[in-house]
C-alpha cells in the first residue's frame, strides 16, 4: 500500500524537521533515501573467528573502565563485523537514559547511537521537551556493535551485552528509562508482549522506572503513532517531575 500524504501532514512533518520523500522519489534516487527507507543490506558472511570470555568485574567498573572493556570486547560474533563499538554518548548524570536497540550502519561507522533520520527525529522528540542528546540525557543501546545487515539482535548477543548496559544504568542513576523499540523493550522487561499493550505504564528495571515508547525510525513509517509517542514521553516526563 502506497502512504500518500497531503498538504497539513507534510506541513507537520516539516515543523519535526523531516523531510518527507514521496515513493517514487525514493525509488528514483536510492542514494539520497534515507536508510529506514533504502532496500535491505545483504547480510554478511561472518568469517570465522576466536572468541573470547566476557570480561569479568564489570559490575564494579567506573565509565572508562567500562568504555575501554565494551571497545575491546570479542565475547560474540559481532566483534567480527563492527566498524565501531558504539558505548553510549551524552550527560552521565542524566534524569532520563534512552535505550535503543543496536547499533545500525551510520551508528556503526561513527561510534555513536541514533545518528541519521531517526536520530533527528529523536533530537526534535527530545527538545520538544526542553532537552538534548548533551544535557540532561544519556543515549544507549541494548547492543554495542551492529548485527550485519541490521538484522534482529540474537539471543547470545543481547545475553553477552546486557551486562554492560545494567552497569550503564547503575553507574547513571535515572530517573526514567525510556526503552525504543520491540528488541529494546523486551530486553529490559523480559517479555515478549507487543510495545502497544505495554505503553501507557510505569514498569521497571534494576530498580528504575522504565516508559515503553515506539523507535523512532518505526514512527517515520508510521505517521499516526507519533501521538502516541508524545503521549509515552509526556508521562516519562510526569515521572521525572515526581522525583
Amino acid at each position: 500500500m502506497t502512504l500518500v500524504l497531503d498538504e497539513r501532514r507534510v506541513a507537520m512533518l516539516e515543523q519535526f524537521g523531516i523531510r518527507w520523500h514521496a515513493p517514487n522519489d525514493i525509488a528514483a534516487s536510492p542514494e539520497s533515501a534515507p536508510a529506514e527507507y533504502a532496500a535491505p543490506e545483504k547480510v554478511a558472511t561472518v568469517p570465522k573467528i576466536e572468541l573470547a570470555p566476557r570480561a569479568t568485574g564489570i559490575e564494579a567498573m567506573h565509565w572508562d573502565q567500562l568504555a575501554e572493556t565494551v571497545a575491546a570486547c570479542r565475547a560474540c560474533k559481532l566483534c567480527a563485523t563492527r566498524r565501531n563499538t558504539v558505548f553510549g554518548v551524552g550527560d552521565m548524570q542524566a534524569d532520563w537514559l534512552i535505550v535503543g536497540e543496536a547499533p545500525g550502519e551510520n551508528e556503526d561507522m561513527q561510534g555513536e547511537p541514533f545518528v541519521g533520520q531517526a536520530g533527528k527525529l529523536l533530537d526534535n522528540m527530545l527538545r520538544s521537551l526542553g532537552l538534548s542528546r548533551r544535557e540532561k540525557v544519556y543515549i544507549a543501546n541494548v547492543l554495542k556493535c551492529r548485527p550485519p545487515g541490521n538484522r534482529n539482535p540474537e539471543p547470545d548477543e543481547v545475553a553477552q551485552c546486557e551486562p554492560f548496559l545494567r552497569r550503564q544504568v547503575e553507574l547513571l542513576q535515572p530517573k526514567v528509562i525510556i526503552a525504543m523499540g520491540r528488541f529494546a523493550v523486551q530486553s529490559l522487561l523480559g517479555t515478549t508482549d507487543a510495545i502497544g499493550k505495554l505503553r501507557g505504564q510505569r514498569h521497571q528495571y534494576s530498580g528504575v522506572p522504565v516508559v515503553v515508547t515506539y523507535h523512532p525510525a518505526y514512527l517515520l513509517r508510521n505517521l499516526p503513532d507519533k501521538a502516541k509517542a508524545w503521549a509515552d514521553l509526556c508521562l516519562a516526563r510526569s515521572i521525572v517531575s515526581q522525583g
